[in-house]
């Protein structure tokens, strides 16, 4: 970190831990609009508002953060939290930004489950048509960014038509692991940062932080009944270890794990992603939805402290990394591989199960280019088109 930071860091952070959660409390009241938005009302609030940290600090954690799985935006809070205040800043910081989110989407969930009717009406179809355009728009921005030339488009194409022809959730780890590799032996090109965050770590915390997301991963795959406590752990832990890319592309791993195994209609599924879409904080709390369903309260919370783990494991062992993984081209070329891999993972997405459990006439494709419309052209906010789209929906089918 530079020395400039460091002092303003050593004044700010005196702030008490409930402090910096009530910080983030309103920011997660209040952030509307997904990751980038929210990486925008971090800087808004902690670099120019606050002064917590410099310019260059706040991207050095921003790329860090996007290199590792996990949901970006949070991980980001954690970490300027963790800056502020150690690992009870962290704490803070991620409990106040996630915990609205959370609590309306398992109060949504217990609501269908009290009114299992609620979830064959109208609103439900046009919030699936609602989520066809959000996935569209996410793979239009994201291949935008992440393949901005031929060999990266067309590691995502054929990592989008393997996963189409094979998409087992054993397919989806291979081809990213493929995708990183092609990226490494084509020696992608990414720009080095020019950032000078660095973290000095005087103990073997990271290690033991990576052991434990490791040996976490590990029982993961282990088989267990579905539905249960364990399941639902495994199912989510799996998602936010693995997922590159934030909040959109854990929609094809959870719908590998809750929809194709039967555990839950996709119907439900796509409803809840949906009004996942209009809440503020981070969109991994859809997690809170589809732990509710299956476990009530109790799989609320064993779902959303199961994916939001693995990324906060990562980011206190990837930390002291950071210097390592900008200054090795190799490593670099390997990580863009597994981005535009991310982007053919979304691309299956969208065909699977998103645009075919939804569209099944030409009024319903007529929906989506106008939603999609909507969204990229003329720039509605996702939490206003959402309710729209609801209700659009309970009037025309």
């Amino acid at each position: 970190m530079t020395e400039d930071a460091c002092s303003r860091d050593a004044d700010a952070g005196t702030l008490p831990a409930w402090h910096i959660f009530l910080l983030f409390l309103r920011l997660g009241l209040t952030s509307f609009g997904g990751p980038a938005a929210h990486l925008g009302f971090f800087h808004e609030e902690f670099v120019k508002r606050r002064q917590w940290l410099s310019d260059s600090a706040y991207g050095e954690v921003v790329a860090l953060c996007q290199l590792l799985p996990g949901p970006a935006s949070s991980q980001v809070g954690l970490t300027l939290g963790f800056l502020q205040r150690g690992y009870r800043g962290a704490a803070a910081a991620w409990l106040g930004f996630t915990l609205p989110s959370a609590l309306l989407m398992t109060l949504f969930a217990l609501g269908l489950g009290l009114w299992p009717e609620a979830g064959e009406g109208g609103w439900i179809a046009g919030l699936k048509l609602f989520v066809v355009a959000v996935v569209a728009q996410a793979v239009w921005q994201m291949g935008r960014s992440l393949c901005p030339d031929g060999p990266r488009l067309s590691i995502a194409v054929l990592v989008a038509v393997l996963l189409l022809t094979v998409g087992a959730t054993w397919m989806q780890i291979l081809a990213l692991l493929a995708a990183g590799a092609a990226g490494a032996a084509l020696k992608l090109p990414q720009k080095q940062s020019s950032q000078t965050l660095t973290i000095p770590v005087q103990t073997r915390r990271p290690m033991a932080f990576f052991a434990v997301f490791a040996v976490l991963l590990v029982l993961a795959f282990l088989p267990l009944a579905s539905g249960s406590p364990g399941w639902i752990w495994a199912e989510l832990y799996r998602a936010g270890a693995l997922v590159f890319g934030g909040g959109h592309v854990v929609l094809p791993w959870l719908q590998e794990g809750f929809v194709a195994s039967g555990a839950m209609p996709a119907d439900t599924f796509l409803a809840g992603y949906g009004v996942a879409q209009a809440m503020p904080g981070p969109l991994f709390s859809f997690s809170a939805f589809l732990g509710g369903i299956q476990g009530g309260w109790a799989g609320a919370v064993v779902a959303v402290i199961a994916v939001f783990l693995p990324g906060t494991l990562l980011v206190f062992a990837g930390l002291p990394l950071w210097s390592y993984i900008r200054s090795h081209e190799l490593a670099r070329a390997a990580l863009a591989g597994v981005n535009a891999g991310v982007v053919g993972l979304l691309l299956a997405a969208l065909y699977d199960p998103v645009f075919t459990s939804a569209v099944h006439s030409s009024a319903a494709l007529a929906f989506v280019m106008l939603a999609w419309v909507s969204l990229a052209i003329w720039r509605v906010p996702v939490w206003v088109l959402a309710p729209l789209s609801a209700l659009a929906g309970l009037l025309l089918f």
